[in-house]
């Protein structure tokens, strides 16, 4: 069989595969998610301002 896969990474960890997200997928989300409320809050406030 052909894999282009490392074999650790074809195979399940003893916990199911199930990893929770690193710490560097939720700093980016954080960042993404305090942009957005920005952007939000910025529009919101343009239309009670105007």
């Amino acid at each position: 069989m052909m894999t282009f896969l490392p074999k650790d990474e074809l195979k399940p960890d003893d916990d199911g595969g199930k990893k929770g997200p690193s710490t560097n997928r939720i700093m980016i989300w954080i960042v993404v998610g305090g942009i957005g409320l920005y952007l939000l809050g910025s529009g919101i406030w343009g239309i009670l301002v105007k």
